[in-house]
């Protein structure tokens, strides 16, 4: 999680002592390339006993207002087949062993969700994992959803394994073929799939012509290729919608909607373009992709501006920290923000949080993407066999052939079991409950009780006076209930921290509940730096490059910023990048001198130069060079310390990076100060 360091007192919330685990995992957690991910929020009850991970009243859901009766109540189940295959099974909310889609039905869920790739398979039929989701996989899934009574979304990637913002790999059989050859395949293939899932009764409503397109489909990047593709996908499924008289609506899908100027762009571009579709859906991740209302904002503008109807195609949350299946999980407790912890009541919160949006706007709907995607077993050997033979992890080994850079490294299970509406052994949660119509209408009612408290951090300048807060907040299961509870700071750790020099400390205290709490005093220093993390563009760094051209900018995105919402960002995909970002400031004081920085990036090759350095009168003084880039999100600090200046000199703090063409990163959260 993100921490700040230039500081005023924030929060008003600590970290109960009572850790509450959900259910056992493998041990500690771990993400497929090995780091150690933080451990499970701590949370406070005071309900009194009880019943299962969900307290003795289970879930509380508010009413929301308005909602309609087809109001979309999603799931994306695209690994169920696999799942099956290894041997998972489901059980009902009394235990009862139960077919998902019955369970699911039973709860609410109106629409099924199903991934389609055009060949995953490698030459000799071995899957490439993560569900082997071609055309059968979904007429499959689609006929057994029609059974009880569920459209289906069918989702083409137009790729032979996933794609995403990150990647949109051309399928094998479609290599080398020019726009106007691939725009012909794209359409036979989407043509003849759509006829292979109907013809096995399937009732699909919606066709997702493309899988978060941002920066491309099906191999192609540039708009006038893919604007082709999708006509073509557009062309094929209204040809199959009027063959089987049928109402199929179309379906655009992006994500990192909190970049909301790049997907207000697109929806201009269809329009200009004359794009044939419906619906313009996002997904919508709080832990990755801003606050619920700034999504709401840009999908009401879309909807209203360029008249289409808007989905939430993608959302999810984790019930639990845990790990099930010794494969690690893609977000744990350090990846959320805002009111929520890894729980059950917090994972219908956030959910009825998006779907509460989409009501207000008039959306469509939400569809949760891999709601039971289950661990196959808690030994990592045997898992690693069942992944390979049924195609139940993310990417099986026989994936890197086609997509070595990811599947190739890091194939394996499920990164998604702790988001699932189900515990690790297959029993249904209670916070199902949220994708009940009649507790959409009308709310369930809980017993009130304090689902955890906030982390408290007490951030202030060196040489300023220590103001502790009256009190945590408490944040409830029935969140309008949510209120500062009066606490009593420990005396004796407050008069031990000395407020002239930087530091943490840590302040015990005692709420009025009898909680032990926890406060976080952050002694911040006296940054001598303007425009620190770039958040003010009237405050220029003076930037350089010896290059072809400049990779640099000021990019407005809070997921790729260290703090706030803007960072100094670098990319270019066609040539060297070689750049550098630096300040220049005039010493107050004789004395020594410290700087540090935050820097992320990735795709940055293996000759790759990172060097941050102080400069004292133009000449260098002190420099670190042992940060490396290692992928999205992976922040290192880089600092200098000791650095002997006079009142007076200059001294210029910067950023040097040479790196690979499609290389890519940011810096930010800059800080100069005196020792």
């Amino acid at each position: 999680m993100k921490r700040q360091f230039f500081t005023r007192i924030i929060s008003i919330a600590a970290a109960a002592a009572l850790s509450i685990s959900l259910f056992s995992g493998c041990g500690k957690n771990a993400d497929p390339a090995g780091n150690d991910t933080q451990d499970q929020a701590q949370t406070a009850d005071q309900s009194g006993d009880e019943t299962g991970a969900d307290g003795a009243d289970g879930i509380y859901i508010a009413p929301i207002e308005g909602i309609s009766d087809d109001f979309i109540r999603g799931m994306d189940i695209s690994s169920i087949l696999s799942e099956e295959a290894s041997g998972v099974k489901y059980y009902d909310a009394e235990g009862n062993e139960q077919d998902l889609f019955k369970i699911l039905a039973d709860n609410g869920v109106n629409y099924i969700r199903v991934r389609v790739w055009n060949d995953p398979f490698d030459a000799d039929g071995n899957g490439y994992g993560g569900g082997n989701c071609d055309a059968d996989c979904a007429a499959e899934i689609g006929r057994r959803a029609a059974e009880y009574g569920m459209k289906l979304n069918v989702d083409f990637h137009y790729s032979d394994f996933w794609a995403d913002p990150k990647k949109q790999m051309c399928p094998k059989a479609w290599e080398g073929m020019d726009i106007e050859e691939k725009s012909a395949a794209l359409y036979e293939y989407t043509y003849s799939s759509l006829k292979t899932i109907l013809d096995a009764g399937a009732d699909i409503g919606m066709v997702q012509i493309g899988n978060e397109i941002n920066n491309g489909m099906a191999g192609e990047k540039k708009d006038a290729n893919v604007l082709e593709l999708l006509k073509q996908g557009s062309k094929a499924v209204r040809t199959v919608s009027s063959e089987y008289g049928k109402d199929i609506k179309i379906a655009v899908h992006y994500t990192n909607v909190d970049a909301s100027t790049n997907i207000i762009k697109k929806a201009k571009m269809f329009e200009t373009n004359e794009l044939d579709y419906d619906i313009f859906g996002i997904s919508y991740y709080s832990f990755w992709h801003g606050t619920v209302d700034h999504m709401q904002e840009t999908m009401e503008y879309v909807k209203k501006i360029y008249g289409k109807d808007v989905c939430v195609l993608e959302t999810s949350f984790p019930y639990t920290n845990e790990d099930g299946d010794c494969s690690g999980n893609s977000v744990n407790e350090g990846d959320i923000v805002g009111d929520y912890i890894c729980s059950p009541q917090s994972q219908a919160n956030a959910v009825w949080d998006v779907m509460n949006a989409m009501a207000k706007i008039g959306g469509l709907g939400v569809f949760y993407w891999e709601s039971a995607w289950l661990p196959v077993g808690t030994e990592y050997e045997s898992n690693m066999e069942l992944w390979t033979r049924d195609g139940s992890g993310w990417a099986s080994k026989y994936a890197a052939a086609y997509d070595p850079d990811d599947a190739g490294r890091y194939y394996g299970g499920s990164s998604w079991d702790n988001q699932a509406f189900f515990d690790f052994e297959g029993h249904l949660l209670d916070s199902i409950k949220v994708f009940d119509p009649e507790c959409l209408k009308n709310g369930k009612e809980a017993a009130p009780k304090v689902e955890f408290i906030k982390d408290c951090i007490v951030e202030m300048q060196q040489g300023a006076e220590l103001v502790m807060p009256e009190g945590v907040e408490g944040v409830y299961n029935n969140r309008s209930l949510n209120r500062i509870i009066p606490t009593e700071w420990n005396a004796d750790d407050i008069a031990a921290i000395d407020v002239n020099a930087g530091g943490e400390h840590t302040v015990s205290g005692i709420t009025e509940d009898g909680d032990k709490v926890t406060a976080i005093v952050k002694i911040g220093y006296s940054n001598l730096l303007a425009n620190p993390g770039f958040e003010d563009k009237e405050i220029v760094w003076e930037t350089g490059y010896d290059c072809a051209t400049n990779p640099t900018d000021i990019q407005n995105k809070a997921s790729d910023a260290y703090e706030g919402e803007k960072a100094f960002h670098w990319w270019n995909g066609t040539h060297e990048q070689i750049f550098w970002t630096e300040q220049t400031i005039e010493a107050p004081d004789d004395g020594k001198y410290s700087a540090f920085a935050f820097i992320q990036g990735g795709d940055v090759g293996s000759d790759c130069v990172v060097r941050f350095y102080v400069k004292v009168n133009g000449e260098e003084a002190a420099a670190d060079d042992s940060a490396s880039l290692t992928g999205w999100a992976e922040w290192k600090k880089t600092e200098v310390k000791g650095i002997e200046a006079k009142a007076g000199d200059e001294i210029t703090v910067g950023m040097y990076v040479s790196c690979a063409a499609g290389g890519w990163g940011t810096m930010d959260e800059f800080c100069l100060y005196r020792e």
